[in-house]
């Protein structure tokens, strides 16, 4: 009796290039065509844009979780667990499981988008110091730290501890760096009134960024008015300055000033995720090299796109651009990546991606904001609706959408109760905790793991 194998398409990395790229593989490819399997740690997809909001306690973790589970439609075989190596020869990925596990995927077709992590500096004490926002469980984190401090401070009888409990240092201008400064400043100024005991005035916000321009994506006009909002809310915006030196109760700057401070926040931009460098291939800055079709050049088989490629940005005459790692270009590359490996199972041509940008969103808290959606610039409560109404549209639920805009509802008519949940609270959680950037396997280990499995298998 002959068995016939249908193809395997092996998905790895559940954000915004993954999912759509397994969803529309879902709708256009029939069951018995091929065999799709999702590995990612979490069976959720991250809607990355509204962190900020959740540390704010704007929004609830689970409003921006978008299971990958809740319906009963899809078929995709989800693997708990990370990807910490390809062996591109052998067409295997290797994968460390949620129970510790290092098991070798086989696949016939693999897409790589595992996304990106925060990129940190040899700056001394940062990654034991500092805190990130690149995931959910740190934005849950940072918001019960931020609400500790205010009960720290209030409880203190130290006049020095009191002060630097109440200042708070962001690295990083752009946008997770300033939404979440302006996120997290209206939570304390509006905490603070539940405090008696602490004086206003002794809650100072510092962002910093070595750039010489708050997010210089947006425009003169539009920076400059973001940095006018900061600074009318009492924030101190810092250019062209960075951390030399991170400690547990002090951060000093490049400029010199030493800040007393028992929260820093790293947002200081992304790098592709360690996974790329265990293929052995060319990367521009760290992202994989691939084709405008976003395949690997020389690889069968083998597609990237997201945060993790370089992929040329055709929409604009430059040759050297690529598209930046956004979650509107990760979007709808993952839709032509599913299409392109359909074209390939079928024997049809590839096309390439080309997407022009559709414009800026940037939530300053409250009603205020700042976009440019189609090149039209907005400021204020225009602006606000802009940014909302783009990241409501995008969400890819009914139920998540149902879930924020009904959190937004009623934060803006019953305010924040500042309540903290403690689930960490005598566990430091910095930068080095959560990304776990030392699971990845080198070239070396991942050809050993391969065959060593091998080996065995005879």
């Amino acid at each position: 009796m002959n068995t016939v194998t249908r193809p395997r398409i092996l998905v790895v990395g559940a954000g915004f290039a993954g999912v759509e790229c397994v969803r529309r593989l879902e709708r256009k490819l029939s069951p018995d065509e091929a065999d799709v399997t999702l590995v990612t740690p979490f069976a959720y997809q991250l809607y990355l844009p509204l962190l900020p909001q959740v540390a704010s306690g704007v929004l609830t973790p689970q409003s921006i979780a978008v299971s990958l589970r809740r319906s009963k439609k899809y078929r995709t075989r989800i693997i708990p667990g990370g990807a910490i190596g390809v062996d591109l020869k052998s067409k295997v990925c290797v994968i460390r499981t949620i129970t510790d596990e290092i098991v070798n995927e086989p696949y016939d077709y693999i897409v790589l988008a595992p996304g990106s992590i925060t990129r940190t500096f040899d700056i001394p004490g940062l990654t034991e110091h500092a805190f990130g926002m690149k995931t959910l469980a740190e934005a849950a984190y940072i918001r019960d730290h931020v609400i500790s401090q205010l009960d720290l401070a209030d409880a203190s009888h130290d006049p020095a501890e009191r002060a630097a409990r109440l200042q708070f240092v962001v690295v990083g201008g752009g946008y997770a760096g300033t939404e979440t400064a302006a996120c997290l400043q209206k939570l304390t100024h509006a905490a603070v009134k539940r405090y008696p005991r602490i004086d206003p005035s002794l809650i100072k916000w510092h962002l910093i960024d070595i750039a010489p321009k708050l997010m210089p994506e947006l425009g003169d006009k539009l920076g400059r008015s973001a940095q006018e909002i900061l600074r009318r809310r009492g924030i101190d915006v810092s250019l062209g300055v960075s951390i030399a030196k991170a400690g547990p109760e002090e951060v000093t700057f490049t400029d010199g000033r030493v800040i007393p401070t028992r929260t820093l926040i790293w947002t200081a931009g992304v790098v592709a995720s360690p996974l790329i460098a265990t293929l052995g291939a060319e990367t521009i800055r760290g992202r994989l090299a691939v084709t405008a079709e976003m395949t690997l050049p020389g690889q069968d088989g083998v597609f990237a796109l997201g945060d993790s490629a370089a992929v040329p940005d055709k929409a604009k005459d430059d040759d050297s651009a690529v598209c930046p790692p956004t979650a509107q270009h990760a979007m709808r590359q993952g839709k032509v990546v599913a299409d392109n490996v359909i074209a390939t199972l079928r024997g049809q041509e590839l096309k390439q991606y080309v997407h022009k940008d559709l414009g800026l969103v940037v939530d300053l808290g409250g009603t205020d904001a700042v976009s440019k959606p189609l090149g039209i610039e907005l400021r204020g409560l225009p602006a606000q609706v802009a940014a909302r109404g783009y990241h409501w549209a995008a969400l890819r639920t009914n139920v998540a959408k149902v879930r924020v805009a009904t959190n937004w509802a009623l934060n803006a008519i019953a305010g924040d109760d500042f309540v903290r949940t403690g689930f960490q609270a005598r566990k430091p959680a910095t930068l080095k905790d959560f990304e776990y950037t030392d699971a990845y396997l080198t070239p070396e280990q991942v050809r050993a793991q391969v065959q060593g499995t091998r080996q065995l298998d005879q």
